[in-house]
């Protein structure tokens, strides 16, 4: 029958300890797959996660920066400017999918492209927070930069850490804190949550960098590493199911 998936997805079985890959497709470009219990899904690596281009530009946030400098060009200021409600909800879908990105990426410890979809999406947040025509969609964006901004500083302090520059990883982490303490109360349950919760998980990472010589990832990394050696499988099993949960930890 055309368009049966059956024999894809019996050539990757499902197993939730082996659900994301990265393949080459036919044109020799790398792509990330992630295997669902029902299907699979597929993302570009680079540019926008499903492939498309926006308007002859590489994503939707180029195209309304690209606007807002042809106003602030023609007008003197961005006096005026404006995201309409048709162009949020575009914006918005778009951050989604970079959403759902960087939590695979994270998870397999990219953390430099990491950080460029968490910019991404605070660049959207700044955008929208800034110029959008309702307050309902400021909001509704804006409630989830908390989260959005612990991601980027951890992925961007563990960069940091990887290249032991510790005290850089420290101010990335300390510049979040103060930031998502800084930022103006949103009255809605998500940004309340977000809130406590971000500056819960960074202040403990900042915690272990602070008092550890390497992230706790990495320790449980080169203990990970020991145990196969030493064909010591169980505990192997056992520092598998701590790394997932510690990475789970700070995607949540």
């Amino acid at each position: 029958m055309a368009g049966d998936l059956t024999h894809i997805l019996e050539s990757w079985e499902f197993d939730p300890d082996n659900q994301v890959r990265i393949i080459r497709a036919e044109d020799g470009r790398e792509v990330l797959q992630i295997r669902q219990p029902l299907g699979i899904e597929q993302y570009e690596l680079d540019g926008r996660p499903d492939g498309k281009t926006m308007e002859g530009r590489e994503c939707y946030l180029d195209v309304l920066q690209d606007k807002l400098q042809e106003h602030i060009q023609a007008g003197g200021s961005d006096e005026g400017f404006q995201i309409s409600r048709d162009q949020f909800r575009v914006l918005q879908n778009e951050g989604v999918i970079y959403y759902y990105r960087y939590l695979i990426l994270f998870q397999i410890g990219d953390f430099e492209r990491t950080v460029r979809d968490t910019e991404h999406n605070l660049q959207i947040c700044d955008l929208v927070g800034k110029y959008a025509e309702s307050e309902e969609d400021k909001n509704e964006i804006l409630q989830y930069r908390p989260y959005i901004l612990r991601m980027y500083a951890i992925a961007k302090a563990m960069i940091s850490l990887h290249q032991q520059l510790k005290a850089a990883a420290k101010e990335i982490l300390e510049s979040a804190i103060e930031e998502i303490e800084n930022m103006p109360n949103i009255d809605t349950p998500a940004f309340q949550f977000e809130r406590i919760r971000s500056l819960k998980y960074l202040r403990s990472t900042l915690t272990q960098v602070l008092e550890q010589k390497s992230s706790p990832l990495d320790q449980l990394k080169q203990q990970l590493d020991s145990a196969v050696e030493e064909e010591n499988y169980e505990l192997a099993a056992e520092l598998r199911d701590r790394i997932r949960t510690l990475k789970k930890e700070f995607e949540l």
